[in-house]
């Protein structure tokens, strides 16, 4: 247990976010950590993170970096993700139960036997899957680089894209190139329906209607850009928009609002009973849970040595075809 952090006596329920902040730096340092953290964690989170990024980011974060601790704030993929990439190093997560539904969708034994109907076929699966599944895979890619990825691929070439169907449709769209889809989405962005959007749209005609490519195809129609986490939060500071209607998880909202705080922000309603699409699981890591992790050095995340291997070909392809 570090020194000079426990023997306070003080539970840390009743600590102050400032003597959180405090202890988690001080931990930070004595351990040679470095805390990652997504957009969509809550903003005390991306406050006393070292990095805060989409998926792309935080995989080019863990995979290159001097600490000899991982703390990975997000869902238990990304954290997954970067143990592939590190098996030296002890990688942790505040909560190991805060997953991914998107990923759940797609069953490693369900996914093989899909997978055998196309032989030949090249398999791209987002990042927002299970180590089992990248180790069926050929690349892995994010929502940032799916489009650059896909591009290089021969077009004669057969791909699987798996496991998220709205985002592979409109790259397919996109590109106008046939791809077999998995049939999985992630819950946040497939809530968003079209008669919301036109609503909000009616009420705020100013404001820019932006839309994560998650998003269903009725939705994503009538955005005025579309584009990954990173793609949206650049778009609104180069924009020359003040309002803009947002269409992806609002814990993005932070960080909008952050680098732009003149312009107004405004999360797309869901429905009318429910109006804000939220990632439960993202809002899972918090302050507290951060800094227990830290202090107790568990949940760790551990991936079989096999798997490992397995996985991380696919991991390494994509950052290779993707280079900063």
């Amino acid at each position: 247990m570090p020194k000079n952090i426990a023997s306070t006596g003080a539970s840390s329920a009743a600590l102050s976010h400032e003597e959180l902040f405090d202890r988690i730096r001080a931990l930070k340092k004595e351990m040679n950590a470095i805390v990652l953290a997504h957009y969509y964690t809550v903003p005390e989170i991306q406050q006393v993170a070292d990095i805060v990024g989409d998926s792309l980011a935080l995989a080019r974060a863990a995979e290159k970096n001097d600490a000899d601790v991982i703390v990975f704030a997000g869902v238990y993929f990304m954290a997954e993700t970067a143990k592939i990439l590190n098996p030296g190093k002890l990688v942790l997560m505040p909560d190991a139960h805060a997953g991914c539904p998107l990923a759940d969708s797609c069953p490693p034994d369900q996914f093989k036997k899909f997978k055998e109907q196309y032989p030949g076929a090249l398999v791209i699966t987002y990042i927002n899957s299970t180590a089992e599944i990248k180790a069926l895979s050929d690349i892995t890619c994010t929502s940032s680089n799916a489009e650059q990825i896909i591009r290089q691929i021969p077009e004669e070439r057969q791909i699987i894209f798996a496991p998220d169907k709205n985002l592979g449709g409109y790259i397919a769209r996109k590109l106008k190139r046939e791809m077999i889809l998995w049939q999985g989405c992630c819950y946040v962005h497939d809530a968003f329906s079209e008669p919301y959007i036109l609503k909000i749209c009616r009420e705020h005609p100013d404001a820019e209607f932006i839309a994560h490519p998650e998003c269903r195809e009725e939705v994503l129609r009538h955005a005025a850009f579309i584009g990954s986490t990173k793609a949206l939060l650049e778009h609104t500071v180069s924009s020359l928009a003040q309002q803009f209607i947002v269409a992806t998880e609002p814990g993005i909202l932070y960080e909008m609002k952050k680098l732009s705080p003149l312009k107004t922000f405004i999360p797309a309603p869901k429905d009318p009973d429910n109006p804000h699409s939220v990632c439960t699981q993202m809002k899972q890591n918090t302050l507290e849970k951060l800094y227990q992790c830290m202090l107790n050095r568990k949940p760790e995340i551990a991936v079989d040595e096999a798997l490992r291997l397995a996985s991380l070909g696919s991991i390494q392809r994509m950052l290779e075809m993707s280079p900063a």
